[in-house]
C-alpha cells in the first residue's frame, strides 16, 4: 500500500472511529437540583460537570439558566416535569405542544443535547394521596404527541421518573416482585405506551432510606460491600439492598409480560446531613460502591447488563423540602458552592475537582455577641425566627452541628440568616443578641458557611466539546478532505 493510500485509510478510521467511540461512551451521569438560595452560577456548574467526567445530567425543570449552559458542553440532558404542569398538560394537548416548543425545541436550536423528558417526579407517592393519579398518564401521552409533532419523536425520549414503592413483594423476596395492587393496572398502562413509543422506565432507589425508616434494618445491607447475611432467594443470594430492591421491579416487569423494558435508575446516592445515618463516611462508603459498580459495568443478579444510573445529586440544594427529613437538603457530592465534601474515585484513579471560578460574599459572620445572655428572653425567639428563614438542618441531633452548645447553635443560625439574607446591615440584629465577626467560628464538622455573592462570578471561557451535529459536519470535513486527497494521489 503506498503512502498517500496509507493516510486516506487512517482519515477514514479517524472519522469512523471517533463516531463510534463517541456514541459507545456511556459515561458517569447525575441530577443537578436547583433549589438553593444562593445557587451555583450555571456556568460554573457545567464545568464542575465535565471537570468530573459526567457526561448526562438530570434537570427537574427547564430552568433557562442551566439549559444555556448547558448548550454545546457534550453533555446530554433529561429534562423534567414539575407535578404541578401535569393537570394543565394533561388538559390539552396544545399545552403539551406550546411547552416542548419553548422547553425542548428552542434549546435543541440553541445547541442543548436534550434525550429525555422526565414527566412528573415520583407521582405516585403514597403521601401524595392521589394526587397526581388521573393526570399523569393522560400528560405523558400529550408530551410524547407533541414531540412528535415537533419532529422530535426518535431524538427526545419519554418517561416518568417513579419511586421504588411503586412496586413491592409481599413475601419480601426479588422473585415475588409486583406492581403496587392501587396502581397495578395505571402502572401497566404507562409501561405498554413507554415500551410502544421507545421510551424509558426510571426509578428511584434510595437504600439510604430503607435504613432510615426502619430501626431494624441491617446497616451493612445498605453498602455494596457489607458483611450483611444474603438475602436468599432461590438460586441467588443477594448481599445488598440496591441488588435487591432492583430485581423485584425486573420481576415484576417479567410477571406482567416486559421482560426486556428498558429501565433507568433516575436517582440514588447518600445524603451527607441532617440525621445521625446521614454523614460523610456512609455517603462516601456508598457512594464510592456505587462508582465502582458503574465503571466496572456491573448490572444485578437478574439483569447482567448494568442500567444507567444518575447519581443523586451534584450539589446541596438549601431551600428543598424537609419534609421527609433534614437529611433532604444535603445529597450532594459537593457542597451547595462546588466544595469537595469527601474525595471519591471516579474511575483510573481520577478524584473530584471542585468548581472554580466562585465568588463569595465578605468573610464575615454574624454570631451571638459576646455581652449577651443565653438567659435572654428574646433569645429563644430569636433562633426559631432565624431557623425558620434560612437552612438549620445542620443543628439537629447526629447532624455536623448537633454538639454544640447554646451560644453556638444561636450563632449558627444568626449566621445563616445572615448569610441567607444577602449579609444584609440589618440581618444581623437580634434583639441586641448578636454581632458580626470576621474570625471563622466553625469548628469540627461544623461549618458556619458564607454564602456564594451571586452577582460577582469569573470564570475563563471553556473550551466545549463539539455537539453530536458538530461531531458530524467535522466528519463530512474529513470526508471532503479525503476525496480531495484521493484525486491528487
Amino acid at each position: 500500500m503506498g503512502k498517500g493510500h496509507g493516510l486516506l485509510l487512517c482519515l477514514i478510521l479517524v472519522c469512523l472511529l471517533g463516531e463510534g467511540l463517541t456514541k459507545g461512551v456511556q459515561g458517569l451521569a447525575c441530577n443537578w437540583g436547583l433549589q438553593s438560595t444562593h445557587p451555583l452560577p450555571p456556568s460554573i456548574a457545567v464545568k464542575l460537570l465535565k471537570d468530573n467526567g459526567f457526561k448526562k445530567v438530570k434537570l427537574f425543570e427547564a430552568d433557562p439558566g442551566a439549559l444555556l449552559a448547558l448548550a454545546n458542553s457534550g453533555i446530554q440532558v433529561m429534562v423534567g416535569i414539575p407535578n404541578e404542569l401535569l393537570a394543565p398538560l394533561a388538559s390539552t394537548v396544545n399545552n403539551a405542544i406550546n411547552w416542548v416548543q419553548r422547553n425542548v425545541s428552542s434549546y435543541i436550536s440553541k445547541g442543548v443535547d436534550i434525550r429525555y423528558v422526565a414527566v412528573a417526579n415520583e407521582p405516585f407517592l403514597k403521601t401524595y394521596k392521589d394526587t397526581f393519579l388521573r393526570t399523569t398518564f393522560p400528560a405523558l401521552q400529550n408530551i410524547q404527541a407533541a414531540l412528535i409533532k415537533a419532529g422530535l419523536g426518535k431524538q427526545v425520549k419519554v418517561t416518568i421518573p417513579l419511586n421504588a414503592d411503586v412496586y413491592q413483594s409481599e413475601s419480601g423476596l426479588p422473585s415475588a416482585g409486583d406492581f403496587r395492587s392501587d396502581i397495578h393496572g395505571l402502572m401497566i398502562s404507562i409501561i405498554k405506551f413507554l415500551s410502544d413509543n421507545g421510551g424509558v422506565l426510571t426509578i428511584n432507589i434510595y437504600p439510604f432510606l430503607s435504613l432510615n425508616s426502619d430501626p431494624h434494618f441491617p446497616v451493612e445491607y445498605a453498602f455494596f460491600n457489607g458483611s450483611s447475611a444474603p438475602v436468599v432467594d432461590g438460586s441467588i443470594a443477594y448481599t445488598n439492598v440496591f441488588d435487591a430492591n432492583f430485581d423485584t421491579l425486573i420481576s415484576a416487569l417479567e410477571k406482567n409480560g416486559f421482560a426486556s423494558m428498558p429501565v433507568i435508575i433516575g436517582e440514588v446516592g447518600w445524603p451527607t446531613d441532617g440525621d445521625p445515618s446521614a454523614n460523610n463516611e456512609y455517603a462516601q462508603r456508598f457512594n464510592q460502591g456505587l462508582l465502582d459498580r458503574i465503571n466496572s459495568g456491573q448490572g444485578t443478579p437478574k439483569r447482567s447488563t448494568p442500567p444507567e444510573v444518575y447519581v443523586f445529586s451534584l450539589i446541596d440544594e438549601d431551600k428543598k423540602s424537609i419534609q421527609p427529613g433534614n437529611f433532604e437538603r444535603h445529597w450532594g457530592i459537593f457542597y451547595f458552592d462546588g466544595t469537595i465534601k469527601y474525595q471519591l474515585n471516579l474511575g483510573s484513579g481520577k478524584g473530584l475537582i471542585p468548581a472554580k471560578g466562585v465568588k463569595y460574599m465578605a468573610r464575615q459572620w454574624c454570631v451571638m455577641s459576646p455581652y449577651a445572655s443565653t438567659s435572654d428572653p428574646n433569645f429563644e425567639n430569636s433562633i426559631n425566627y432565624a431557623c425558620t428563614y434560612a437552612d438549620c438542618t445542620s443543628l439537629g441531633y447526629g447532624s455536623s452541628c448537633g454538639n454544640l452548645d447554646d451560644r453556638s447553635n444561636a450563632s449558627y443560625a444568626f449566621n445563616m440568616y445572615y448569610q441567607t439574607m444577602d449579609q444584609r446591615k440589618d440581618s444581623c440584629s437580634f434583639s441586641n443578641l448578636s454581632t458580626i465577626t470576621t474570625i471563622n467560628p466553625s469548628r469540627g464538622t461544623c461549618r458556619y458557611e458564607i454564602m456564594i455573592d451571586i452577582g460577582k462570578h469569573e470564570l475563563p471561557p471553556a473550551h466545549h466539546a463539539p455537539s453530536a451535529a458538530g461531531r458530524k459536519q467535522q466528519c463530512s470535513l474529513i470526508m471532503a478532505l479525503i476525496l480531495v486527497l484521493a484525486l491528487i494521489i
